[in-house]
């Protein structure tokens, strides 16, 4: 039965890479592959073959070794606490409408089907391995060593995931529901987290001075591994750096010296898979259902049927009988957004920002921790451009499937495209301000010429943004009506190395076009900053000039409207294929 599955998993590793390579008759798809195959070999493998001037790998130094081990064990124990506290289904293991059919109902056990999706698991986790060891080939250290320690790392953690899931079923088989699972965990690790700081904080010296003119870092290096390796850290870490161990060794033997803990913990995890004796069979045939749902509608182009079912959401205002025509598009896409940024989520941001800014307060007289405070939120709102309109695509990139439905309502183009893009750009705005409030409160210690700069700054950048992210956003939004067929969305949706070209593809045009746009109201900034430093002063001149700069690109923004606008009206649904 086992020589069954190897020829099942063997025949079906054949056939997704023959779609593959078919899938390159279509020129969208043979133009990514080129252009991710480019960025491949010049990011790996020009280094892996010795070639280029950073072949030789960043040297580490040694004293940092037992930090990065304390550091890698504290990620590794965080990544499997997690898997405890956040997932609510039962255990369900993933096969296709074939595989349901043909292999539940042949004479093979449980354990059988568990050794034919681990089986099948190591696949991804070998394709990770070399991408983790070609990118970890930059710093120092064995190739090898790593290739086996990521292994490893990566296989132990799949098959904790898998145990914990099996472990999760059987809670809730004995009446354990999942708010209560999450409240058992979480109070343990609070319990552990105030043992080890009170621990640390009664038997270790006092913190470095991070306000020191000169810091030491090895000093700060010295106080976190003390910090990490004080009572009770030591005993909780202990098994994740036995784990963590061999890939560090930079050596063969040294690595063979630290193999054998390793292997027991693997040994361990997979007897605890194997003898779980949970029923996943039904949760699986729901969940291959739900995934052959998803498949076929996508396949037909009902992309709107392909998502999962979800819960109602709740609007986040009420929408009134009359007014503007765009607003009933932000209340829908609004509600849309309460699935990313739920009202929950925001309260639990604004109490964390709270606090957070409170507990810095009390020591914000040190001058550097101020500005490295300060820095650290600007450099969150600039990421915050660039990731968010990535993550908040409920415009045009969500509702595109859906344009027949949009075309019939009784609204202009712009109308429909100014409500589409609004949604995203408020949420956006709303972060953002909220983290230039927390910064902003942080620069009031710093002295006066200082805070007035920093002030200024911040207004500048309270009246920019939102302007800023409407023209970020209508850019991918003009580039999914113009090109639909090269948009991929859904986790389902195509993946290789040629979608990735075409994503980098559509990144480098985006990038270019933002560019363009913003050269006028980068010259009005300025020049009107240049005219007024002198006679206002520069505090004052800053968030004039951002003011002027900012009527420049809400003009951008409401020709970019129109535009957009203009290309929805042209947009035929029957004539663009979404994907294929």
């Amino acid at each position: 039965m086992i020589s069954a599955l190897f020829y099942l998993q063997y025949h079906s590793l054949c056939n997704r890479l023959l779609s593959r390579f078919r899938r390159l008759q279509q020129p969208k798809y043979l133009i990514g592959a080129v252009v991710g195959g480019l960025y491949v070999y010049f990011y790996f493998f020009r280094y892996l073959f010795g070639r280029g001037k950073f072949s030789v790998g960043t040297s580490i130094p040694p004293e940092f070794g037992p930090l990065l081990e304390l550091g890698g064990a504290l990620i590794l124990m965080v990544i499997m606490l997690l898997a405890w506290i956040i997932p609510y289904e039962r255990a369900a293991l993933t096969f296709s409408e074939a595989e349901v059919a043909f292999l539940f109902p042949a004479p093979v056990s449980r354990r059988t089907l568990i050794h034919f999706k681990l089986l099948r698991s190591q696949l991804r986790i070998l394709f990770s391995v070399l991408l983790l060891t070609l990118f970890s080939r930059r710093f120092s250290g064995n190739p090898l060593t790593h290739a086996l320690g990521w292994w490893l790392i990566l296989s132990i953690l799949n098959l904790h995931f898998l145990g914990s899931s099996f472990t999760r079923t059987l809670l809730l088989d004995r009446g354990i529901s999942n708010w209560r699972r999450r409240l058992l965990v979480l109070g343990a690790v609070t319990a552990l987290v105030a043992t080890v700081w009170l621990w640390a904080k009664k038997t270790l010296p006092a913190a470095p001075d991070l306000s020191a003119p000169h810091l030491d870092w090895h000093s700060v290096a010295d106080y976190l591994q003390s910090l990490l390796t004080a009572g009770p850290a030591l005993y909780l870490l202990f098994p994740f750096r036995l784990i963590v161990r061999p890939f560090l060794a930079p050596d063969m033997v040294t690595f063979l010296a630290t193999l054998l803990p390793v292997l027991l913990i693997f040994a361990l995890h997979y007897l605890w898979v194997i003898h779980s004796d949970v029923a996943f069979e039904e949760a699986s045939i729901e969940a291959s259902q739900k995934f052959a749902t998803r498949r076929a509608a996508m396949r037909s182009g009902h992309w709107h049927a392909a998502r999962p079912n979800q819960k109602a959401r709740r609007a986040w205002f009420r929408l009134a009988p009359t007014g503007p025509s765009p607003t009933a598009l932000l209340w829908k896409n609004l509600i849309g957004v309460g699935q990313i940024f739920s009202p929950r989520l925001w309260i639990v941001l604004m109490t964390i920002i709270v606090v957070l800014g409170i507990s810095l307060g009390n020591i914000g007289h040190y001058r550097n921790f101020s500005v490295i405070a300060g820095t650290l939120i600007a450099a969150v709102v600039g990421y915050s451009l660039l990731l968010g309109p990535q993550l908040l695509r409920l415009d045009f990139r969500h509702d595109l499937p859906r344009a027949d439905i949009l075309k019939t309502f009784p609204l202009h183009g712009w109308q429909i495209a100014l409500g589409e893009v609004l949604a995203p750009v408020a949420v956006l705005a709303v972060f953002q301000w909220l983290l230039l409030f927390v910064g902003a409160g942080l620069l009031l210690y710093l002295p006066g010429k200082e805070k007035a700069l920093f002030l200024a700054i911040a207004a500048g950048a309270l009246v920019l943004l939102p302007v800023l992210d409407m023209v970020v956003l209508l850019v991918p939004n003009a580039g999914v009506l113009l090109f639909p067929s090269w948009i991929q969305t859904g986790k389902d949706s195509p993946r290789g190395i040629e979608t990735a070209g075409q994503r980098m593809i559509f990144a480098f045009g985006q990038m270019l076009v933002l560019l363009v746009a913003l050269l006028p109201p980068a010259a009005v900034f300025t020049g009107v900053f240049l005219l007024l430093r002198l006679s206002l002063g520069l505090a004052a001149a800053v968030p004039v000039a951002s003011f002027a700069a900012a009527l420049v690109l809400a003009a951008e923004a409401g020709l970019g409207v129109m535009l957009l606008g203009k290309l929805f009206e042209r947009f035929d649904v029957t004539e663009e294929p979404i994907s294929q």
